[in-house]
């Protein structure tokens, strides 16, 4: 028998696969998906553009064609509508693919990473598996104006010479918290320039908060600074896997030499040139998810249940010692939402923001259980 694991690098030994949450596939056969409330993905519930959907049909005559290896048409239409230069982006496998790679690229044994605690867990597995030493700050406490999202303080104490990459989210998933622009600018100002700082922007459409910016306005300013999107949120795409990062030229000239060849597919290049392309969508998703945001989130907390504030089109929500058993009642009664045990937040569970019919369904089958 051969012992694959001891075959393995070290970085990879010990390392667990990303968890997704429940198996929905296996759920959706034995319950029917018409039964199930899916509320654990952070997926749009009112669906991708009708604009995207049809240049998916337009694009099924080519599926015997190689896609565009280069992204051509997508990158120039992200160009302008970001005002960067087509060799500012790369192209990925939904963003997911893209924060691997980059510690990849750019760290390895001997090297940290420095990210937050109650960050996304894929920043924890690109250290690892690129044979990095993760270093986790801090993040802010309970009772902070922003419980535990990013401390941006604790995260620069972290960096020492070692520090190759530093991960963090705006807004953070799976918290839904932000920080706002002038916190970052002094922030980024004072991390060293050989320090990568990769900013994860994938909910970043779905923000109304008058302090946020998008760290893409300092990408001129900073040329260790790389922020990443996704299409899967917002834009509604997240069964084709199209994501994107931005920066320096020179650093995204280093990254097309790991990128794997025609790594986004036909349909999915097509799709998200037409979702970019359709603001009108984007837009009204974007608002009735802020509606339903903030009427989830004051119907949990007349429940007498803790709310972390998001601006997200999801809510981190505390139930306390019974955390388990309600979500599993949850489950039971067609209501699937994400435990947050693997983050640290045992106490925790991570709710999409659907549409008004299922956040009245789970609120009632909620009532329910706790009855």
């Amino acid at each position: 028998m051969i012992d694959f694991v001891a075959l393995a690098q070290p970085g990879i030994r010990g390392l667990r696969a990303y968890d997704p949450g429940h198996d929905l596939v296996a759920l959706r056969r034995a319950v029917g998906s018409a039964r199930l409330v899916e509320l654990g993905s952070n997926e749009n519930p009112y669906g991708a553009s009708p604009k995207a959907r049809q240049a998916v049909v337009d694009a099924l005559a080519s599926l015997h064609i190689y896609p565009d290896p280069l992204g051509g048409d997508l990158k120039q239409a992200l160009a302008a509508k970001h005002g960067v230069e087509t060799a500012q982006l790369l192209l990925g496998n939904g963003s997911h693919e893209l924060l691997m790679q980059f510690a990849q690229v750019f760290a390895g044994a001997g090297n940290e990473v420095v990210a937050s605690q109650f960050g996304f867990a894929v920043y924890a597995l690109a250290a690892q598996a690129a044979g990095a030493t993760l270093r986790l700050a801090s993040a802010n406490a309970r009772d902070h104006a922003m419980p535990r999202g990013h401390d941006l303080d604790a995260l620069l104490s972290a960096i020492t010479p070692r520090t190759k990459l530093v991960y963090l989210a705006n807004p953070n998933n799976p918290t839904g918290t932000w920080y706002g622009r002038d916190a970052f600018a002094g922030f980024l100002a004072q991390v060293p320039p050989n320090v990568l700082v990769v900013v994860d922007e994938a909910y970043a459409e779905l923000v109304d908060a008058p302090d946020y910016a998008s760290a893409l306005d300092l990408l001129a300013q900073y040329p260790n600074l790389i922020v990443t999107r996704t299409f899967s949120k917002a834009y509604a795409l997240a069964g084709l896997r199209v994501g994107y990062a931005v920066a320096h030229p020179a650093c995204i000239a280093v990254m097309e030499r790991v990128r794997e060849s025609f790594n986004v597919n036909a349909l999915g290049l097509a799709a998200a040139q037409a979702a970019l392309a359709d603001t009108v969508h984007l837009q009204a998703t974007a608002a009735a998810n802020v509606v339903q945001r903030h009427a989830l989130a004051d119907a949990l907390r007349d429940r007498g249940l803790w709310v972390c504030p998001s601006q997200t089109n999801f809510l981190l929500v505390e139930f306390g010692a019974g955390t388990d058993w309600i979500e599993a009642a949850l489950v039971a009664s067609g209501i699937i939402l994400r435990p947050m045990g693997g983050y640290g937040l045992g106490d925790c569970l991570r709710i999409t923001v659907g549409t008004a019919e299922e956040n009245a369904r789970l609120l009632a089958a909620l009532d329910e259980v706790q009855a």
